[in-house]
């Protein structure tokens, strides 16, 4: 649980890319369990609605101490809007109208995307966090700007966070106050996929056996070549994909009879659907969109206790290649999930103790009380985390422990 210090009475508000009621990630996982001592606002890019009225804050509550701000403007429904917009002066000046009313002091602001800095002026925040999650400026929709502006925010926050090896290493030079913090996993959630009493999703217990499977988003990380290589080895299988088509045409996903999109679920049925997963995948292409993630569902997959097999993507490979089964053709992967699908009880018994070593240094409580402390040290709170940066070199010495 997290501790109930509550740096010296301050709330926070968190500036996200990701919104709060879509798939659930880093950021949620992480403002929930901070909210727990503290008031959270979570600012989302801009939404279209159409017309020509003024912008609008439209401010909701989601929990007793959670509340989700977006800013609805007058542009053609349905039309993606990034922080760097006309509107973005009109969101700051209306959300810090909004935030003098809701707190008494000046806010702990936390970034997840480096655009909105003007969000620094409006709010006058106590201190700056930068908690970097993925490599946006490899996005396929990034837009040019956002490289100034990282390089900016990585020189004013008071503290930065990284989500991954190869982002840490990126990031450190530009901010001496940088920590690595692998995303965690709420272990408990996920164990539901390993008990008998968890029901099969309808749309997926009548499909034959094997199934392997996937759930996140689906875009340009993804190696739709391979996924389509995949099912054409292995017609007798079943390839199954959960989650959103996001940034790529969805006519360019590979079609087949064993390939199956089932769109997103909620966080809260993902278990059901890993359950019935025979072996975890994770098809991730080789380019730029992957060379700096570190994928949560590794850890989701484990807490599961399912085989995974993935492709060389450097985090997984550094982080978690002792657990993971990697594969670099297509070939190699079908014979790595055959391989999966063989083990023997002693095999899968090794497995499961590697599993329990990494999900032991890797739950989402213990990282947010870290994150907590190193925050609350910028502030002048005694903090033993500040005494020096958490490196890979840490986890490694609690993995073999």
């Amino acid at each position: 649980m997290i501790s109930q210090r509550a740096w010296n009475g301050l709330d926070l508000v968190c500036v996200s890319h990701l919104r709060w009621d879509f798939v659930w990630q880093r950021p949620q996982h992480l403002m929930q369990r901070l909210s727990q001592s503290r008031k959270v606002l979570f600012i989302e890019e801009p939404v279209a609605v159409g017309g020509d009225a003024e912008p609008e804050l439209v401010v909701r509550q989601e929990t007793p101490t959670i509340w989700v701000a977006t800013l609805h403007v007058p542009y053609p429904e349905g039309k993606w809007i990034a922080f760097d917009s006309p509107w973005q002066e009109a969101y700051e000046r209306k959300v810090a109208a909004w935030v003098r009313d809701w707190t008494d002091t000046a806010p702990v602001l936390w970034y997840y995307n480096p655009l909105p800095l003007g969000f620094i002026d409006a709010l006058q925040p106590a201190s700056v966090v930068y908690d970097v999650m993925d490599e946006l400026r490899n996005f396929a929709v990034a837009l040019p700007e956002l490289v100034e502006r990282e390089e900016r925010l990585l020189s004013r926050a008071d503290v930065v966070f990284t989500g991954g090896a190869s982002i840490h290493r990126s990031k450190q030079p530009h901010n001496p106050n940088t920590h690595l913090f692998p995303s965690g996993v709420e272990v408990q959630h996920f164990l539901a996929a390993q008990e008998g009493s968890t029901p099969l999703p309808p749309d997926v217990a009548h499909l034959r056996k094997p199934r392997i499977g996937y759930y996140g988003v689906i875009d340009e990380r993804l190696d739709l070549e391979l996924i389509a290589a995949l099912a054409g080895l292995r017609p007798e299988w079943e390839w199954l994909f959960i989650g959103s088509v996001l940034k790529i045409d969805e006519s360019s996903l590979p079609e087949a009879s064993n390939i199956h999109y089932l769109g997103q679920r909620e966080y809260t049925q993902l278990p059901a659907y890993l359950k019935a997963f025979d072996v975890a995948m994770m098809p991730f292409a080789l380019n730029e969109a992957t060379l700096y993630i570190s994928p949560t569902k590794t850890l989701e997959y484990m807490a599961g206790g399912k085989p995974i097999v993935s492709t060389p993507v450097p985090d997984v490979v550094e982080l978690y290649g002792e657990g993971v089964r990697i594969a670099r053709n297509a070939e190699e992967f079908v014979a790595e999930c055959e391989a999966a699908l063989a083990e023997n009880a002693h095999e899968a018994a090794r497995r499961q103790a590697v599993y329990k070593r990494l999900l032991a240094a890797h739950e989402w409580d213990d990282i947010a009380e870290r994150m907590e402390e190193l925050v609350g040290g910028t502030l002048g709170e005694p903090s033993a985390a500040q005494l020096g940066a958490v490196t890979k070199e840490e986890y490694a010495d609690e993995w073999q422990q």
